[in-house]
């Protein structure tokens, strides 16, 4: 902190700069004016609150993200770059994950990244609405499955001890044990792709480029309905000596 003489002239450049140095994981107020010397009313000059230091930091980090759109790409491959790329940025950048969970888009950074994969659906004849409907769908699974990893990262004290008791315990059951076995090992990172790949496909399916939005939402909350409805009693009602 400057003591006597004039106060340092700050401008929202700086205070994201700062931010960034410091991480979203860590990110504050305090933290931001420690690193450059000033107050933290300071700051308020340029963002109004918490809220909007974070907004101004991981909006600032989101316009680093160059999406892939190959014009060889088909439809489900596209929609799987995406999501790869907006995984592995987020996994990427330790903090971010909580902010993009909280809100996408929030701001200029995740808008236009809505935008790209919405026009490049476009060009491969979907509606706009149905474009923001796919890329949206695959986003919240790109990002649910690197908020699963960046948890896993922040439990990794004792992690494998955990998960080798999880599995030491499926021995209780000779059909789980076997099983599991018999099934390929695989990655956090690894899972999650596949995970991406079959939503990518599933979406796709549910809303190729000629289908209606509406009409899907309205197939699925049938399907909802159905499998939520009570099931009906089939035994016959017990005959009572009234009735005899």
């Amino acid at each position: 902190m400057r003591i006597g003489g004039r106060p340092r002239q700050i401008e929202l450049t700086d205070i994201v700069a700062a931010g960034r140095e410091i991480g979203l994981r860590e990110l504050s107020l305090g933290a931001v004016a420690s690193r450059l010397g000033v107050s933290s009313t300071a700051l308020y000059r340029h963002v109004e609150n918490r809220w909007g230091l974070e907004r101004a930091v991981g909006e600032s980090l989101l316009a680093d993200l160059d999406l892939p759109d190959d014009p060889a790409h088909d439809v489900p491959t596209q929609l799987l770059a995406f999501g790869i790329a907006l995984y592995d940025f987020v996994v990427g950048h330790p903090g971010l994950v909580t902010y993009v969970q909280t809100l996408f888009p929030r701001g200029e950074g995740g808008r236009a990244l809505l935008s790209a994969e919405t026009a490049a659906l476009e060009s491969r004849g979907y509606s706009t609405d149905a474009a923001i409907v796919l890329a949206s769908a695959v986003a919240t699974q790109a990002i649910g499955h690197a908020a699963a990893e960046d948890a896993q990262r922040a439990r990794s004290a004792g992690w494998d001890a955990q998960r080798e008791e999880a599995i030491d315990g499926m021995r209780a059951d000779e059909r789980l044990w076997e099983a599991h076995h018999r099934l390929p090992q695989l990655e956090t990172s690894h899972y999650s792709r596949l995970m991406l790949a079959v939503t990518v496909r599933s979406i796709v399916d549910l809303l190729p480029p000629d289908r209606n939005v509406a009409e899907v939402i309205a197939e699925l909350d049938s399907a909802v309905q159905a499998a939520s409805a009570p099931t009906l009693a089939t035994a016959s009602p017990t005959t009572t000596a009234q009735d005899r």
